[in-house]
């Protein structure tokens, strides 16, 4: 199934993507896997939730945190790709999360996010995935999550009766040129 098709089943609307922080972008393309910058939680109310796991937030909380974290993630790619349906597998995530040295669980609050990837890409949202627990991260979030996708390529656009498709015009005026010298 699409997975433009699948979020709108889900009622799930897309945050508008998040700017970087610092001196970086929000995703790299190589070939055909895509890197995403590491990203946290979407605001709540204008504030950013800042604390850590096992004092501050529990695992439910956490959990949901991850989730609106997978969210912008989702629409990272689909700024980057254009369309969700360019998406061959969600490869790789890795997920930190802010805790108190005694925290066991991480694996419990990333899988939110994972949970969303699988509900919208199915099958090929099945990932490997780490899931560390750690002393602090920026700005005190509770969780941060990075990850790597495979990509197919974009579809060629069809041309419309009478009219080539993008990019045929131009090599034809090129092409012509060159015979008439």
């Amino acid at each position: 199934m699409s997975a433009e098709k699948r979020l709108r089943e889900l009622g799930i609307t897309l945050p508008q993507v998040s700017s970087p922080s610092a001196n970086y972008v929000n995703a790299v393309q190589t070939g055909n896997l895509l890197y995403l910058a590491g990203k946290g939680p979407l605001t709540v109310d204008g504030k950013r939730p800042s604390g850590k796991l096992g004092r501050d937030f529990t695992i439910e909380e956490g959990y949901q945190h991850a989730r609106t974290t997978g969210l912008d993630l989702i629409a990272v790619m689909k700024a980057e790709l254009g369309s969700l349906d360019r998406v061959k597998r969600i490869v790789k995530v890795l997920g930190m999360v802010n805790c108190v040295p005694e925290f066991t669980d991480p694996p419990k609050v990333i899988n939110g996010a994972s949970d969303l990837f699988v509900e919208v890409f199915g099958d090929k949202g099945r990932h490997a995935r780490s899931a560390v627990g750690m002393n602090s991260l920026p700005m005190g979030i509770p969780v941060e999550i990075e990850m790597i996708v495979e990509v197919g390529p974009a579809k060629a656009r069809k041309a419309v009766a009478g009219k080539p498709a993008a990019g045929r015009k131009a090599a034809g005026k090129a092409v012509a040129g060159k015979r008439r010298r």
